[in-house]
């Protein structure tokens, strides 16, 4: 498989090849994980249209379409859920910003990409390669819907189902002959994904000696349970959008596959750095002393993190 440049999108594959809509209609159920990224794109765009905003996206909302409202909408919890994904994209922006200043980062490979619009709106260096891949449906969507926008750096775009195995390894082995220092970014996609799939992408990452940084973000096992109890899976599992992804271990899942923490952002703190917090979180806090300890012990568990990964230095 050859990568081209610009916005070109290669077939790898052509397996899950799932269209999405923008058009409202079905209510809560998620249908596949792709509409899931309709659902984020309206999230940013709520936050891009505050007044103290953390950033800017202006193709949110036009990537969001009537059916990204509909599900922020109909989804358990899911009006009082904008704050976790802006605090999440904001987090990444950041860390992805500054790796490319610091750490001279030239390539990102950005899976599970979705409707992100990094390439287009972060005041990134026109030599950074950004490589993005999804399933065809996804990037076919995203495509139509941002044409005649040019990205700022050069972009490229892989059709692909990450769940082909083979495909993936071969992509990432053409990434790392071409790159010196590459920057993967996982944002939103591991959640989806059963242990052992994580498990085995952890391993072809760590197989490419560039790949140097991974951005990840997880959910805590006790934050999955919550959900699931609140409803949430009974609106992902309607589709193949099944939530899975949130070890005991927390990001010392990846040490074993060659990956160690270099930095652990808690979600929870970082909202109440951006002013960002979930609804009434001043009241539970003023609660928080009058609850029993294991109470406040269990809820301190309802976290999410973004962890930047880096190789282990054997």
């Amino acid at each position: 498989m050859a990568i081209k440049s610009g916005k070109e999108l290669i077939a790898t594959s052509a397996k899950s090849n799932i269209s999405i809509s923008d058009t409202a209609g079905d209510g809560p159920n998620i249908k596949n994980v792709s509409e899931t990224a309709l659902w984020v794109a309206y999230y940013r765009a709520i936050e891009s249209g505050r007044r103290d905003a953390l950033f800017h996206d202006p193709y949110a909302r036009i990537l969001a379409g009537e059916r990204g409202e509909e599900i922020a909408r109909t989804i358990p919890y899911g009006k009082n859920s904008a704050w976790s994904m802006a605090v999440r994209t904001c987090l990444l922006d950041e860390m992805i910003l500054r790796l490319i200043k610091d750490d001279e980062v030239r390539t990102v490979l950005n899976l599970g990409a979705g409707l992100d619009t990094r390439p287009y709106r972060l005041p990134l260096p026109a030599s950074v390669n950004w490589i993005e891949v999804d399933l065809p449906g996804i990037l076919k969507y995203k495509e139509e819907k941002l044409a005649g926008v040019q990205p700022v750096c050069e972009l490229k775009s892989v059709r692909m189902n990450l769940a082909d195995a083979t495909g993936a390894k071969n992509l990432f082995a053409e990434v790392n002959a071409l790159s010196k220092r590459v920057l993967v970014l996982s944002e939103g996609l591991l959640a989806w994904l059963s242990g052992e799939d994580v498990a085995a992408l952890a391993n072809s990452l760590y197989e490419q000696t560039n790949f140097a940084w991974w951005l990840v973000d997880i959910m805590s096992a006790a934050l999955s349970r919550w959900l699931a109890q609140e409803g949430w899976s009974k609106a992902t599992d309607a589709g193949d959008a099944k939530m899975q992804f949130a070890p005991h271990e927390g990001p010392a899942f990846f040490a074993p596959f060659g990956w160690t923490a270099a930095e652990i952002r808690s979600m929870g703190l970082e909202a109440r750095r951006l002013h960002r917090e979930m609804p009434l979180a001043w009241l539970w806090r003023m609660l928080m002393p009058l609850v029993p300890k294991e109470k406040r012990e269990m809820y301190a568990q309802l976290d999410s993190q973004v962890v930047l990964l880096t190789r282990n230095r054997l």
